[in-house]
């Protein structure tokens, strides 16, 4: 097959569950990457074990099509806002970008944090109506939000002026009309060679900046970004430039890596406009530019927005601490963390006041619960205290500021007085209250971060599962004043052991359970939620006492109400300020800071006093 002549490089940007990555999938097929006979599987650009449980992309990730005599390089990217960096930075390495919406939903939140990246940098939108059969769909006044929304984030004529394409990427096709269904994605590869530039290219000797990071067993550090000026080839030597134009690093290039269809391969040369992987540099990282020997000045880089939320990592000392994970010491887990933030630049790691000790900072709790369940899964066990947001100071007054959040909540219109009510108790103002169709409203508030941990499985309670809740970073803001937290105590073991069924049951007139019986305990461990809002210590391993009168086996069986189940991303949001939730490879506890009681209450009076 002779080597495509013209490039182009595009993403695609849409809200969580819009369809991007099954939108991937079909180019893939479509463009003739597979053979007819090769077995495939849905969502193939998610690869990660995660991505495929919750359904949502995590990481950017780049695969590339043949159209004709065009090479598309498509760079698929994450919907969520927590993983706002990974979307920031590959911006950088397109000159265009689908911009994805449902027929239905039309633009949502993440929607708009992702597509005021692509504006601001310049890149010219081709619009994307999918699930155009769905029954609620209503592609007219989708496209009349789009174009609002790109009015509102500043977007000039020539964006404002975008092409529209309808369809539908289950069923693999697109089409200029949504009347008129065709049977193929023709009209959307067309569309893309027609209306997005080619690469711009400067002159001059090669430079690339790297905008993500990966790790082969191999290679060693991969780093992925598009080729501004010149060309590379294996063998060839390189200088790195941090952003501040200091020398990181020089040497050899050991591989030059292309994108062929889900496949990494080597090339014998990276042209200017290509995106390509290069590897065989040990301290390289994100945001650092790769020069020719000759050039001094490195690329800019895109300032990434601050974290928001901070998180305490400790090392775990229950005392189970090390009978379910092999990585528990805080080294190995200080090392990976650093791991971590090297490849993610939304992500700051630092060591903590406390000894052993660590404040991860991110976006979001969902960022930093998809960390800890990875960490998790490769056998780390860490405890992990309640998350705090992170403050800034106003220079000019001296004032403090909070981060605060636009939230977009759809909910049937019989739950909205609740919803009002709660986030108003949160701080939150209502900025817009309007009927979503087939009897749902829309509500959206601005509300502080601090107000928003924990509110998403009250929130479904409080409406039966119906509402559907999008939340995005907006601004600093003054400080709005103290937030009542948890309205209820805990119930505390005093003994260490197992569980039994009948102390269980004799406790559940005090509230429910979160352990089975037979489960692990030990002092200072939660094992239930009271219903007042005080803590009590209780012995959940109080058997019956047997007389030679009753046996054991005279009385009706026992029979317990099912314990709540502690998600971790539920258990984190659970917790108060003198709790902390236990990370295993094999379960999620929650226990007190401070196991002993005694310990307990001088902590509470020290909290007090101060």
């Amino acid at each position: 097959m002779t080597e495509p002549t013209a490039l182009r490089n595009i993403a695609i940007i849409a809200h969580v569950d819009h369809g991007k990555t099954t939108l991937v999938d079909c180019l893939l097929k479509q463009s003739g990457t597979f053979r007819e006979n090769e077995q495939t599987e849905d969502r193939m650009m998610d690869s990660n074990d995660l991505e495929r449980e919750r359904g949502i992309t995590i990481l950017a990730k780049t695969t590339s099509v043949v159209w004709g005599d065009t090479r598309i390089n498509i760079v698929d990217t994450p919907g969520h806002a927590d993983f706002g960096g990974e979307v920031e930075r590959i911006l950088h390495m397109v000159d265009g970008a689908i911009v994805l919406v449902d027929a239905a939903e039309g633009p949502m939140p993440q929607t708009k944090f992702v597509v005021s990246k692509a504006l601001k940098v310049g890149l010219r939108p081709i619009v994307a109506v999918n699930k155009i059969d769905k029954s609620d769909s209503r592609p007219d006044y989708v496209i009349n939000e789009v174009f609002d929304l790109f009015a509102d984030l500043g977007a000039d004529d020539e964006q404002l002026d975008f092409p529209i394409l309808y369809g539908s990427a289950k069923n693999g096709w697109m089409s200029t009309d949504y009347d008129s269904p065709t049977d193929s994605m023709d009209a959307l590869f067309d569309m893309v060679v027609k209306h997005v530039p080619e690469p711009a290219v400067e002159d001059g000797p090669f430079r690339m900046l790297a905008t993500t990071i990966s790790s082969d067993n191999f290679l060693g550090r991969i780093l992925t970004g598009r080729i501004t000026a010149g060309s590379i080839k294996p063998n060839q030597t390189v200088k790195v430039l941090s952003r501040d134009g200091e020398l990181v690093e020089q040497g050899r290039v050991s591989k030059v890596l292309a994108f062929r269809g889900l496949e990494r391969e080597p090339i014998d040369e990276g042209i200017a406009g290509d995106i390509v992987s290069l590897a065989g540099l040990t301290k390289a990282n994100v945001a650092d530019t790769f020069v020719d020997p000759s050039v001094s000045e490195p690329i800019e880089a895109q300032p990434i927005d601050p974290p928001t939320l901070s998180m305490t990592f400790r090392v775990n000392d229950s005392p189970l601490a090390g009978t379910e994970g092999k990585k528990v010491t805080s080294r190995l887990i200080w090392d990976r963390l650093v791991k971590e933030a090297e490849g993610n630049v939304a992500l700051k790691v630092e060591r903590s006041a406390e000894a052993e000790a660590f404040t991860v900072s991110g976006r979001g709790e969902l960022q930093l619960a998809v960390l800890i369940e990875t960490m998790r899964r490769e056998g780390f066990e860490l405890g992990v205290m309640r998350p705090q947001v992170v403050m800034q100071t106003d220079e000019a007054t001296g004032e403090k500021l909070e981060p605060i959040e636009e939230v977009v909540i759809d909910v049937d219109d019989e739950h909205t007085g609740i919803i009002v009510q709660k986030l108003n108790e949160r701080k939150a103002d209502m900025t817009e209250m309007k009927p979503s169709g087939a009897g749902r409203t829309r509500l959206v508030f601005h509300a502080p971060t601090r107000g928003l941990i924990g509110y998403q499985g009250e929130l479904l309670s409080d409406t039966r599962g119906t509402a559907i809740m999008n939340r995005v970073f907006l601004e600093y803001a003054p400080y709005k004043g103290a937030i009542k937290g948890r309205h209820t105590g805990v119930l505390v073991s005093m003994e260490q052991g197992e569980a039994v069924a009948f102390a269980l049951w004799n406790l559940e007139d005090r509230g429910p359970m979160m352990i089975h019986p037979g489960d692990k305990v030990y002092q200072g461990m939660i094992i239930g939620e009271h219903n007042r809002d005080n803590d009590l210590e209780v012995n959940v391993m109080k058997g019956k006492k047997l007389t030679n009168v009753r046996a054991s086996g005279t009385d009706e069986a026992v029979r317990l109400t099912p314990p709540l189940q502690m998600t971790l991303e539920r258990a984190l949001a659970y917790i108060a300020d003198d709790e902390l939730v236990e990370v295993t490879p094999e379960n999620i506890r929650l226990r007190k800071v401070h196991l002993d009681p005694h310990e307990r209450k001088r902590a509470a009076k020290a909290g007090a006093g101060a």
